[in-house]
């Protein structure tokens, strides 16, 4: 069954990129913005993930009407190509400003900066015609634990919320947890915190989460229950699916090409909670291989997408009834079994996952 029309799709300007890696420089050369616009809808992507600066290019050393006319360019440009944009993130790991974090810079002249750069972004968001600011926290934390106070640290953090949700009453915040790199260790490394975080600003109703799959296996959680967490209490706003392979570098492989069981159960996660009806997006935040050649290497977005609707469909035609059978009879080696068939396209009998099973050995 298709899916396509149940659920939206978004990925990033960054996710058509050059192959550059922690350990190696570019491969592949650079593909102007305007032609990535271009793909979006061949490949069946809906939004636009959006940087302030991929909005705005250069936007520290432009004026504020200078950077309005660029924005509006760029709305025209997608409404034109019938895509919108998903979110805007304020993009602060970048600058010698932020080098030892924006929000939680011990430096007061650089955490007014990081704020007034987030007061552009949401700015740039009405331009683009979207309500959610995204926080990635990339350099909220620490090299070292002794160069901050992790109490103020996190006050600083729910001051600036604050600001940006006063500074705009129609805006919502969606935290980006992660739990390590760039830093060495990172406030909010966990949906959990950023949830507690939320609950402790101005509006809390209007502060949430976007979980991506790898920041999640980096801080050695599960996924799919990271999302569980956060649609029970209404806040999970957007997800960025890719892959892990082990606790390395954030790799953003594609969807479901290391851990297929674990992909499977975050689809499951986002179809018990009917996701799909929420307006939210299914974000993929998903690199090539340096080994893939040309310019413009879009095999894994759509590789990722085309594995996200095949296991939705192995979500909604998963035996239910018969795993709550062997829930409730504690069968969960059968359980596991039925698990593993399922994926693999093969029925199980009700006679093989019967806790009566002649293989059972009193």
């Amino acid at each position: 069954m298709s899916t396509s029309s149940e659920y939206r799709f978004s990925f990033g300007p960054w996710n058509i990129h050059e192959g550059a890696d922690p350990f190696g420089p570019p491969v592949r050369p650079t593909v102007e913005f305007q032609r990535k616009l271009e793909v979006y809808k061949q490949l069946g992507f809906d939004a636009v993930q959006l940087h302030d600066d991929d909005a705005v290019a250069d936007l520290e050393n432009k004026s504020w009407n200078d950077a309005q006319q660029e924005a509006k360019a760029l709305r025209s440009t997608l409404d034109s190509a019938g895509l919108v944009a998903e979110f805007v993130a304020p993009r602060l790991w970048e600058s010698d400003l932020g080098v030892d974090g924006g929000y939680t810079a011990n430096d007061p002249q650089c955490r007014a900066w990081a704020i007034e750069r987030s007061k552009k972004a949401i700015d740039i968001a009405h331009l683009m015609g979207t309500d959610l600011i995204v926080l990635w926290l990339a350099r909220e934390g620490t090299y070292i634990r002794e160069s901050k106070n992790a109490a103020q640290a996190y006050d600083y953090i729910i001051e600036a919320i604050n600001e940006m949700l006063e500074y705009n009453p129609a805006i919502r915040i969606a935290i980006e947890p992660k739990p390590n790199e760039p830093m060495d260790q990172a406030y909010v490394p966990t949906i959990g915190h950023a949830l507690a975080i939320a609950e402790r600003t101005s509006a809390p109703h209007r502060v949430g989460g976007l979980i991506e799959t790898a920041h999640a296996q980096l801080a050695g959680l599960d996924p799919s229950d990271e999302m569980a967490f956060a649609l029970g209490a209404g806040k999970l706003w957007s997800v960025h699916l890719n892959d892990q392979n082990g606790l390395k570098y954030d790799q953003d492989k594609s969807f479901g090409s290391v851990d297929l069981r674990g992909a499977f159960n975050q689809v499951r996660a986002l179809e018990a909670a009917r996701y799909s009806e929420s307006g939210c997006y299914i974000g993929l935040d998903v690199k090539a291989m340096r080994t893939e050649r040309g310019p413009m290497s879009t095999k894994h977005l759509a590789n990722s997408k085309a594995t996200f609707e095949m296991l939705v469909d192995k979500a909604r035609s998963f035996p239910e009834e018969k795993a709550r059978e062997l829930i409730e009879a504690r069968e969960y080696e059968s359980l596991d079994h039925l698990v593993i068939s399922h994926l693999l396209g093969q029925t199980v009998s009700t006679k093989q996952t019967s806790h009566d099973n002649a293989t059972q050995v009193a």
